[in-house]
């Protein structure tokens, strides 16, 4: 077998993949396209890992490995992944990527930001006008 027919199957797949995540808007989809490419990357380690063992007689099978390890890796990311979406719908109601970017930016956030602000500035103002300068000076006043 040729090496081009795997690594054009896998161009392939990897340029969906690729539209897949620019062009999707839902978060599961977004996932499943990285997948996507992350198998597209998987067949041409193995088509090259072959090609290898059969040109050079190399037995160390180093792109089978490291497929395994990818394909671990990639389980793992999914995990993660459908667990933050699956909270974020839970909690915003939409897994729309465009809508989640305004998660952390709420009119709440910014006014305990700003009382957080005031309350450290009138704290610097306080210690600012403490008379005493030096730790030593703070120290014998203490006692």
């Amino acid at each position: 077998m040729h090496l081009a027919y795997p690594a054009v199957l896998s161009a392939l797949l990897f340029a969906i993949g690729v539209y897949g995540l620019l062009a999707r808007r839902n978060a599961i989809l977004v996932l499943m396209s990285v997948e996507l490419m992350l198998n597209a990357v998987n067949l041409n380690l193995v088509a090259f890992d072959v090609w290898l063992s059969t040109t050079l007689r190399d037995t160390l099978h180093g792109g089978q490995a490291l497929t395994l390890f990818t394909i671990a890796l990639a389980a793992a990311e999914i995990g993660i992944g459908l667990a933050i979406v699956l909270l974020v719908y839970r909690n915003r109601g939409s897994s729309d990527i465009d809508r989640l970017r305004d998660t952390a930016e709420t009119e709440a956030d910014d006014d305990a930001e700003a009382t957080a602000a005031e309350a450290a500035l009138a704290a610097d103002e306080a210690r600012a006008a403490t008379p005493y300068d030096s730790p030593a000076e703070k120290a014998e006043a203490a006692r």
